[in-house]
């Protein structure tokens, strides 16, 4: 989903990234990514629409068999007088019990983390979420990314400096 934030002329995303948490894929080695539905109050739809989330603190996890989306800041809705929501509420995430079972069991057995990458509209305006399964990197980790990633922006700057 490399697509960027459509908005219309109300300033309202109809399809296209809500929220995004760049840090995680520069402290997280994300091994494979899952979409999964999320369940929202209408205020909190429209607050997502304004593109007002927040994902850094954000992670997954299993609750009672399920999986939940904990920490993520929605901020109440402004125009919205009678619907009032928790921003940090606890929201639950629609997988199939399969999915859940897996991504729970490498949870417990490998030690992963279910690390959310960006909230996102589909194009039938669906709210997704973007969950990253990975292992958290080690400081000199981080240090080999930056290095690799400054040379590939090196290496560009090089090329289309050539020719």
């Amino acid at each position: 989903m490399a697509e960027a934030k459509e908005k219309s002329k109300s300033g309202l995303i109809s399809h296209g990234i809500a929220s995004q948490n760049r840090k995680a894929r520069f402290d997280y080695a994300i091994k494979e990514t899952v979409e999964a539905g999320l369940v929202l109050k209408g205020a909190e739809v429209k607050s997502l629409r304004h593109g007002r989330a927040t994902l850094t603190e954000a992670w997954a996890g299993e609750r009672e068999g399920e999986l939940w989306l904990f920490n993520c800041y929605i901020p109440e809705y402004q125009a919205g007088v009678l619907s009032r929501f928790e921003p940090r509420a606890p929201r639950k995430l629609l997988l199939k019990h399969k999915q859940i079972n897996q991504l729970a069991g490498a949870v417990a057995r490998d030690g992963v983390t279910l690390v959310p990458l960006q909230i996102h509209f589909n194009d039938r305006g669906v709210a997704k979420v973007l969950l990253g399964v990975g292992e958290g990197r080690k400081k000199e980790d981080k240090r080999h990314a930056i290095a690799a990633r400054d040379w590939q922006r090196d290496k560009a700057r090089l090329m289309r400096n050539k020719g």
